[in-house]
């Protein structure tokens, strides 16, 4: 699929402009950075979807300074993040929020959302869960999904450092872009692995515990920074290429 058929497939799919937008701008990141994976292919696998209600909107049913939660619903997790993200920079914390997103599925390139909320001045965690897909290094049933975690940390430069990593050694997009088999997707680090794969029942249980009776969740925490830590990083990495940093920064 070439770049400019993004949007037109989107909205043959039905989705309101609004939500074509939030959709294309995703995967076409997700390629510029070359996470093929997480990019166009995606389009095509939600028109592989029996059934996807295009005009499901994600809620925020609970409102309170120091915690949201939302309901994905039927919504695309993609939309309910974004709903979410953008709620954060209209109205940020005093100090810090918790925001737990419930029926929340597929989250997609976590980083992209956390690069939004490091852009808009605040830190941010987000983990989210998926299908079970990682069993233990040594064997047995699937347990976890890979399980992303993703941190962004903003910066006075202008440069965010931004963190997203999951916990397989490759990611399910790659199974779908045919890059990786399915038999590739075991806890990353080789005979480390089992450290990745304590990061990702962590990260399940973390989650599952915050949307309970949920298949699928994901967990947010936005705090406002109270130091710049980032330029002095860079000015010891004397020039190393720092996390999320892009071509040309």
């Amino acid at each position: 699929m070439q770049p400019e058929e993004a949007r037109p497939r989107l909205a043959a799919l039905g989705f309101a402009p609004a939500d074509v937008e939030v959709l294309a701008e995703h995967f076409l990141a997700a390629e510029a950075t070359g996470r093929s994976g997480h990019g166009l292919a995606r389009i095509e696998w939600l028109e592989g979807w029996d059934e996807i209600d295009v005009a499901a909107k994600p809620q925020r049913i609970v409102a309170d300074e120091g915690y949201e939660r939302w309901d994905g619903g039927s919504a695309l997790g993609y939309l309910t993040l974004a709903a979410a993200v953008a709620a954060q920079l209209t109205n940020p914390p005093e100090r810090a929020r918790l925001v737990v997103c419930g029926r929340t599925f597929p989250t997609g390139m976590l980083g992209h959302w956390v690069r939004s909320l490091a852009a808009g001045g605040l830190v941010a965690v987000l983990a989210a869960t998926s299908p079970r897909r990682l069993g233990h290094p040594d064997g047995g049933p699937k347990l976890t999904g890979t399980n992303p975690l993703a941190i962004g940390i903003p910066s006075s430069d202008g440069r965010p450092v931004v963190v997203d990593v999951s916990m397989g050694s490759v990611t399910y997009g790659d199974v779908l872009t045919g890059a990786a088999r399915p038999e590739d997707l075991v806890p990353f680090g080789g005979p480390l692995g089992h450290k990745a794969f304590a990061l990702a029942v962590g990260l399940q249980l973390l989650v599952d515990a915050l949307t309970p009776d949920e298949e699928f969740g994901a967990v947010l925490l936005v705090a406002r920074p109270e130091a710049d830590p980032v330029p002095a990083l860079r000015a010891l990495a004397g020039g190393v290429r720092l996390p999320g940093d892009r071509a040309g920064s």
